[in-house]
């Protein structure tokens, strides 16, 4: 599979640093520099039959029509796609206006991902959202007037400015809408935010964990009785409507990332990065040359990150796998946590795979973390 990411973006957003130049002139360099990377590395894949390609990273929905199908028109110059592809467009609601969402409907995109964040405006203004609560609702019937089903949306829970009775109608509006899938995250203030000066000069509190734990719990039981299934700690899906990329990355699959900061991985030990800097992007690959580093992981890198990942999913880790690939000295210690950890009911087991019950997720990260090598 390939991701694509675009790096442009509009506003820069209270709880990230992400904010680059959409001139006319840096978008086609930008482009141009795209398509560059996608020649140089067009023998990376072995498999030439992509299951999903995304444009993801910024906000790729300032790119027109025609824009995004050039892209994919080169993506097709080295790749055949399944009948099946699933094809995905990151978007922000305020982007998604009739005329965009018109000339989406005419390209091969067939899921969009959109960040509606919250229904509530006092959430939007938080995270300094450039859409309000209206147009969160309005861009998700237009994008299915136009006839895309396959819909995800982001959902932020935790806010200072929510509460869990407002989470709550955030859920019900996003099930009335009858969205298939949804990604939910709790709010985390980051370093050299906006967010974080706010919290640290007292302007709004914290993020609460006992409020977040109290929202999280609520949506896994409500959504479960709404039809979806939890199939990783943020995602809820629909039958039928799980991502295919992400569960792809969750399965340690190879992928191509490209693009600034896009990462990329073989599916074993190696993982590589192109730089973060536009400027340098492009000059490199003007030049003939791959922005990106890279790196072999070594065995406990890779245990640590097989746990990691693995825990946060419904598939959990097969132990089988771990057995195939690690040595006795990495798993003697392992087994020894996880038979701890399964007393204390932390951890559980089935059919050979590992898993966290689910009402130990909201803290897998920790809980996987203990069971790492250092």
């Amino acid at each position: 599979m390939i991701y694509l990411h675009i790096p442009f973006c509009k506003q820069k957003c209270s709880y990230c640093n992400f904010h680059f130049s959409t001139s006319l002139r840096g978008k086609e360099e930008m482009l141009q520099a795209i398509k560059k990377e996608l020649f140089l590395r067009k023998d990376e894949l072995d498999n030439k039959v992509l299951k999903s390609l995304y444009f993801g990273g910024g906000t790729p929905s300032v790119l027109t029509g025609d824009e995004i199908k050039g892209l994919i028109d080169e993506v097709l110059r080295y790749y055949s796609f399944a009948d099946d592809i699933e094809i995905t467009l990151e978007a922000n609601p305020d982007d998604l206006d009739g005329i965009f969402v018109k000339e989406l409907a005419s390209t091969p995109i067939n899921r969009l991902s959109i960040g509606t964040q919250s229904f509530f405006d006092d959430d939007l203004r938080l995270m300094n959202r450039a859409h309000n609560a209206s147009e969160a609702d309005a861009s998700i019937k237009r994008a299915q007037d136009y006839g895309f089903e396959n819909l995800s949306i982001d959902l932020i829970y935790g806010s200072p400015t929510s509460s869990l009775t407002m989470w709550k109608e955030n859920l019900n509006r996003a099930v009335a809408l009858q969205v298939p899938h949804i990604s939910s995250y709790a709010l985390t203030v980051e370093p050299k935010t906006a967010l974080e000066n706010w919290v640290r000069t007292q302007k709004i509190t914290a993020p609460a964990e006992e409020e977040q734990n109290e929202e999280f719990h609520y949506m896994c039981s409500f959504l479960k009785e709404s039809g979806f299934e939890h199939y990783e700690i943020s995602n809820f899906a629909k039958p039928g409507f799980h991502s295919r990329h992400n569960a792809a990355y969750w399965k340690y699959k190879p992928y191509l990332g490209i693009g600034p900061s896009a990462h990329s991985y073989n599916g074993l030990n190696r993982r590589s990065w192109n730089v973060a800097n536009n400027v340098l992007y492009i000059k490199n690959l003007e030049a003939g040359i791959l922005p990106a580093e890279a790196e072999h992981l070594q065995e406990k890198d890779r245990f640590n990150e097989m746990l990691m990942i693995g825990l946060r999913t419904v598939w959990g880790v097969d132990l089988h796998r771990l057995n195939r690939n690690f040595s006795p000295e990495i798993l003697q210690g392992f087994n020894q946590d996880v038979a701890r950890k399964i007393s204390e009911g932390i951890l559980r087991i089935e059919k050979d795979h590992l898993f966290i019950p689910e009402e130990h997720w909201f803290m897998a990260d920790g809980i996987a973390s203990d069971l790492f090598v250092l």
